[in-house]
């Protein structure tokens, strides 16, 4: 089995939709850090798992400098945002997203 991870650092802003009062309701904004995790058998034509500027794209292009209630179609907490990733990307498996020093989530494939 090859993996591979790509680090990626993105600047959004966001708010949660709660069923609680939180300040988390408010529009603010983090410099989000995420790992994508890739795995295959095989490598493909070009001798790789996933070509890492073609995660950049997928990943960055989409969320950087961006509203992320406006470009994605569900609540953007952290663990949605690493299902989010997986889905994006064939060979990804795992997702880790973190909006600050203290907080990081994790999503895995079964």
């Amino acid at each position: 089995m090859y993996y591979i991870e790509k680090s990626l650092e993105v600047s959004a802003s966001h708010h949660l939709n709660l069923s609680y009062e939180s300040k988390c309701s408010n529009v603010h904004g983090h410099n989000w850090h995420i790992k994508v995790y890739c795995k295959s058998k095989t490598l493909n034509k070009d001798g790789m798992v996933e070509d890492f500027g073609a995660i950049k794209q997928r990943i960055h292009g989409v969320l950087d400098h961006a509203d992320l209630n406006e470009v994605l179609p569900f609540n953007p907490t952290a663990e949605n945002i690493a299902r989010w990733i997986t889905e994006q990307i064939p060979t990804c498996y795992k997702a880790t997203v973190q909006e600050s020093d203290n907080n990081i989530a994790t999503y895995e494939e079964d």
